[in-house]
């Protein structure tokens, strides 16, 4: 199991020791549907966030956000909210933000304890399942949905938007960051190699095969990791495939090998969430995230890199 990980100078610092596989088996993620979220009782306590963000328009989200939301939705930024501060040199793209901060804002937001939290995006779902993710990390494991399907299928449902930014009474939300769900760079370059790992790469097969790299400056991925590009758990309507139908994807990744050696990463750690949520979906217990991800990997030049399959 991993130990505390705290922050030095304002940078996650993880522990570096050996560390076993055994992660902790939490809740099945959750779904919900656009019906059945537009037929819940309103609720003044329920938290909705609207997690859509773009990465070559950092403007989009908020953009789209004032443009028409999901009534009673807050805006969720994945820069200003939900990653901690870039260090050149020592961080990836997206770092894990500082704990006590994150617990702060969604307090602020309104999360309770025990609240209902419904997340969406614009549809794939990998922003949304990257704030999951968070509120997992933080102990945060119920009554937490997933909109399936995002916002265009709460459009093609023909429900309603909102233009109004909802006033927020405090929430109560006390948090502890699960260090066992972090997997640092020093954490894997020990595990390479080993027969037991599963190393799971969410981005698209031509980034992953280093034949194209539009957003990092080196292109291909850990050596012994294996493409599992995150929308292939999605359905051609854009909804999440049914659960035995992830589990049989998860199981063709993982062969002889138990899902305790499964680590989850893409370029900054966002996208490697939506793999880590259909894991969920699929019966599996979570594995850890290995957050830097690509962006981080890169930045020490003697650590290896692999091409092609």
């Amino acid at each position: 199991m991993f130990l505390a990980a705290p922050y030095k100078n304002n940078i996650y610092v993880y522990d570096e020791r050996p560390i076993s596989f055994q992660v902790p088996i939490m809740p099945l993620a959750q779904l919900i549907t656009p019906a059945e979220l537009a037929s819940r009782p309103a609720d003044t306590t329920r938290l909705v966030l609207d997690c859509r963000f773009a990465l070559d328009d950092l403007a989009y989200g908020q953009r789209s956000y004032n443009e028409g939301h999901i009534p009673g939705a807050v805006f969720a930024d994945l820069e200003q909210h939900l990653s901690g501060t870039i260090v050149k040199g020592r961080t990836g793209r997206h770092p894990l933000p500082n704990p006590q901060t994150l617990v702060e804002q969604l307090r602020a937001w309104g999360l309770n304890n025990d609240g209902e939290v419904i997340l969406y995006d614009d549809g794939p779902g990998a922003f949304a399942a990257h704030v999951w993710w968070l509120l997992v990390w933080l102990g945060k494991r119920d009554n937490v949905y997933l909109l399936d399907g995002g916002l265009k299928a709460w459009k093609e449902a023909g429900l309603p938007l909102d233009h109004v930014v909802p006033e927020r009474t405090a929430g109560d939300f006390v948090g502890v960051a699960d260090n066992s769900l972090v997997f640092s760079a020093e954490q894997l370059e020990m595990l390479l190699g080993d027969p037991e790992l599963t190393l799971i790469d969410a981005r698209a097969l031509p980034r992953f095969k280093g034949e194209v790299e539009p957003i990092d400056p080196v292109a291909g991925h850990i050596p012994g990791a294996q493409c599992a590009v995150f929308t292939d758990n999605l359905g051609s309507d854009g909804r999440f495939l049914p659960a035995e139908q992830l589990h049989a994807r998860f199981a063709g990744l993982l062969g002889e090998r138990s899902v305790d050696g499964l680590v989850a990463y893409c370029g900054s750690g966002v996208t490697a969430c939506h793999n880590l949520f259909a894991l969920s979906l699929a019966g599996y217990p979570l594995a850890p995230l290995y957050a830097g991800s690509w962006s981080e990997w890169i930045i020490d030049p003697s650590r290896p890199v692999a091409t092609g399959l």
